[in-house]
């Protein structure tokens, strides 16, 4: 299946598609430069916003290297300045300024017209803390190892005290230690085991607009108009069952709030209708929470878990569900996970196995299509396990999305970060996926896919109107129209 999405490149591969782009146009190159440090500065005053308002009194350390990255970390800092008339920009240039590329100096000379009397070059640190720090030092045409100054440089400036560290396409020599790398035009495979790379943004700069075909990489990354057909208009001839029926499978006596979460999720996914199997003793209260969802008391075990002389209510119903979602608060018990496992056995639709169904004996049951959501530790639980008719999402800071059978690409989600780091934020996914798998059940990893950016989207924003701690899972159901708007 063809997801929407941009290549990610190797450095051999980004160096010859930018000669083969650029085309030694130093125009060309000049414009694509503003456009970068542009991008720059608008992402990086966006993501400040997690942890508080961009002052307006503003100190920027710029560090610059030779060549276009020093560049687009000028021309970021100069429109930082214009943004912010009593922000300040101090630049430390690791080789001096006569070393710098042609371009870079003229990004060099543009900062200082901008703001003369608020640019200055510094030589050593001052004690002062920084708002911001721009890395432009090195780029990926860098090969190591590093001078021991340039080492200690990055020593004393990683110990020093700044609020927020951004990397210009690359985290320098692997020695900068980034909060956020802001990947413009081309994400690098460099970046996905990057140890300082800290979040990575990409900024596109339509390289690839209009380009037919796209570069072959088995490694992609997915780009928000992934999601535009969700915000389109809906026709106007449809009703509830238009837009699929999904079916929630899980909650325990001792796990009762994941499967709510799951519920709202998938309400709020676009599925027409909701259907969830919980304990009977559960479903009184849920239906009180959530009345647009159908919930259905299913018979318990003495402990509260899921029994499985409750099989009946599921099958009764089967044939009119589109999409399945097993597994969110269910918890482990023998009796429970058996029924699990006889659930994906026998299964017609796809299913998405989330949570504590994500067992081996589960996960390899039957052969109805199916998305597997596991973060690390179930990604061990289940590993060694044949599972080629499924997608696996490998949740983790960095969410990717694969086949099952090794076979196709991989699909890398930036969007998100650590305001996800909390109970329910999963079992929100699984709603999504859920509901979005019950709308096109013929293209489950499509809408694993869709899930997977949505939710990171919804997070990011999340984060920026709220912060990363004072928030809950739940927050992000409120946030997710504001997404496709």
């Amino acid at each position: 299946m063809n997801i929407l999405s941009h290549p990610i490149l190797s450095c051999e591969e980004a160096r010859a598609f930018e000669v083969a782009y650029f085309g030694d146009d130093e125009a060309l190159e000049w414009t694509a430069m503003q456009r970068a440090g542009c991008a720059v500065s608008s992402a990086l005053q966006r993501d400040f916003n997690e942890i508080g308002p961009f002052p307006a009194t503003a100190r920027v350390l710029v560090l610059a290297g030779k060549g276009h990255n020093a560049g687009d970390a000028f021309i970021a800092a100069q429109n930082l300045l214009e943004n912010n008339p009593q922000a300040t920009a101090e630049v430390l240039f690791f080789f001096g300024e006569r070393p710098l590329r042609p371009l870079a100096c003229r990004a060099w000379r543009a900062l200082v017209h901008a703001a003369p009397e608020r640019v200055r070059v510094i030589t050593a640190l001052p004690r002062d803390a920084y708002t911001i720090c721009l890395d432009g030092v090195f780029g990926f045409q860098f090969r190591a190892p590093a001078h021991p100054r340039v080492v200690e440089l990055f020593a004393q400036i990683n110990a020093h005290p700044i609020r927020f560290r951004a990397a210009v396409d690359l985290p320098s020599a692997d020695l900068f230690q980034a909060d956020f790398t802001y990947a413009t035009g081309i994400v690098k495979t460099t970046l996905l085991q990057a140890a300082c790379a800290g979040r990575v943004r990409y900024l596109d700069l339509g390289f690839f607009d209009g380009m037919n075909p796209l570069p072959a990489t088995r490694n992609r990354l997915l780009i928000p108009e992934l999601l535009a057909p969700l915000g389109a208009l809906r026709p106007a001839i449809s009703d509830k069952r238009t837009y699929g029926h999904v079916a929630i499978l899980g909650g325990s006596r001792g796990y009762p709030g994941a499967v709510l979460m799951t519920a709202l999720a998938a309400l709020r996914s676009g599925a027409g209708l909701v259907t969830a199997f919980v304990p009977e003793t559960l479903a009184p209260a849920f239906a009180a929470r959530a009345p647009e969802v159908m919930w259905v008391g299913w018979p318990e075990t003495p402990s509260g878990s899921l029994a499985l002389e409750g099989q009946h209510l599921l099958k009764a119903r089967a044939d009119r569900l589109d999409a399945l979602v097993l597994g969110p608060g269910a918890g482990r018990e023998p009796e429970t996970l058996a029924l699990l496992c006889d659930i994906v056995a026998t299964a017609a639709i796809p299913v998405v196995i989330d949570a504590d169904a994500l067992q081996p004996e589960i996960v390899a049951a039957g052969n109805a299509p199916r998305v597997l959501t596991p973060h690390a530790g179930e990604c061990s639980r289940i590993a060694g396990t044949t599972l080629p008719s499924a997608t696996i999402v490998r949740k983790g800071p960095v969410t990717r999305i694969e086949s099952g059978s090794g076979l196709g690409p991989s699909y890398f989600n930036f969007f998100g970060g650590p305001v996800l780091a909390r109970g329910g934020s999963g079992d929100v996914l699984a709603g999504l996926i859920g509901g979005l798998i019950a709308q096109t059940p013929g293209e489950s990893e499509l809408a694993a896919a869709r899930g997977v950016l949505w939710h990171g989207l919804a997070a990011d924003a999340l984060a920026r109107a709220h912060g990363q701690v004072a928030v809950s899972a739940t927050q992000l159901l409120d946030f997710l129209p504001k997404v496709l708007r």
